[in-house]
């Protein structure tokens, strides 16, 4: 202990050696930020594509009335509700509909509600269900009971 310069040997090495060395450390805790940021915003930019209401897999509910009787099961001509708005379409069944109970007995005034997506050729169908009249929403509950009334009255003769 008789050197007087015997605690600088413990507090060296702790110390930086050099300038180029704490230049380098700081560049790395700045590239570290720059990634670690960059990882956030691919991971929000992931997560809002996942969500968006754009997405063309997105199933669309929607409300339709059988309006001509069909001569090929795997397009029907209907009037389709979606989000209010009501449209001529063509029903595009898929190859699990067909053998689906409800889309094998189809007829003229049919309401059907249907989960599927809007294409250009028409509605393709993913899921179908038979539904009452009066469970149709208000702007097709006009056309399926003038429907009814008019499949009514083409009966009606037939009744004697």
């Amino acid at each position: 202990m008789s050197n007087p310069a015997w605690h600088t040997s413990f507090v060296e090495p702790l110390l930086p050696t050099s300038k180029p060395d704490t230049i380098r450390e700081g560049q790395r805790t700045e590239m570290t930020r720059i990634a670690i940021l960059i990882g956030y915003l691919l991971l929000v930019t992931a997560r809002l594509t996942q969500t968006s209401p754009v997405s063309a897999e997105e199933a669309v509910l929607a409300f339709a009335v059988v309006t001509e009787l069909p001569k090929d099961k795997g397009r029907v001509p209907a009037q389709v509700a979606i989000d209010g708005a009501v449209t001529p379409m063509t029903l595009l069944a898929s190859d699990e509909i067909l053998p689906n109970l409800a889309w094998k007995t189809l007829e003229v005034c049919h309401a059907l509600k249907l989960e599927g997506q809007k294409t250009s050729e028409g509605f393709r169908v993913h899921t179908v269900r038979a539904i009452d009249s009066a469970m149709l929403p208000m702007v097709l509950q006009g056309f399926a009971g003038d429907c009814l009334l008019k499949k009514a009255l083409d009966v009606a003769p037939f009744v004697d």
